[in-house]
């Protein structure tokens, strides 16, 4: 066991943490393009969707399960300002929803299902993954078009098959996932303060 004193292993984890930190800048700093063009038509549709008294459905695996319900959090609370509540959902966040789903229908269909439950023409389903590649995800996306919802999506490296599903797909251009779902983070985050700005614009709340 190396000793916390020892200066190789003090330069060795600082070079580490350093690494880190540089990827996720150059992740984000690679946003200011085409991915942050696409986050303000996103801002405008969610903006758009609850204007319209719809609701948002949002979904994700792992860390973008995370996301999803994080996102919810803000609409349903607040972000920064005092408003009023938003309509939303994330569609992972029902342990025994996604069990009963899982072993009924298999886990490809946990968040389609929830979209027949949940899901109304004028909605908006908010898709969240790395890769675009997981097959629940693309199986809501694709129950979401055929019930007349709109559809979005956060994606990292080339979108994958979730992409070309999503009415308008944010693509975080990095192949890492840590570095992805870490601007998915920061992404979201400007998402709730474009929306409580168009909203303030709006309904004055």
């Amino acid at each position: 066991m190396v000793a916390e004193s020892d200066p190789e292993s003090k330069a060795t984890l600082a070079t580490c943490l350093r690494r880190g930190y540089d990827r996720h800048m150059a992740c984000a700093m690679r946003l200011t393009g085409e991915p942050l063009e696409s986050l303000e038509k996103l801002v405008r549709l969610v903006h758009g969707t609850l204007e319209r008294k719809g609701k948002v459905l949002a979904c994700g695996n792992g860390g973008s399960a995370s996301d999803a319900q994080h996102f919810a959090a803000e609409l349903v609370g607040r972000y920064c300002e005092e408003r009023t509540p938003l309509p939303a959902l994330a569609l992972n966040a029902d342990g025994s929803i996604l069990t009963c789903l899982s072993n009924d229908y298999g886990y490809e269909q946990v968040f389609a299902r929830q979209v027949g439950a949940y899901g109304r023409s004028g909605d908006l389903l908010l898709a969240i993954s790395t890769t675009g590649r997981s097959p629940n995800i693309v199986r809501a996306l694709e129950a979401a078009r055929a019930q007349g919802l709109e559809t979005a999506a956060l994606l990292g490296r080339d979108g994958g098959p979730a992409k070309a599903l999503a009415s308008l797909a944010v693509v975080v251009p990095d192949e890492e996932t840590a570095r992805i779902q870490e601007c998915h983070g920061l992404m979201l985050h400007l998402l709730c303060e474009g929306l409580d700005l168009l909203l303030k614009q709006t309904r004055n709340v």
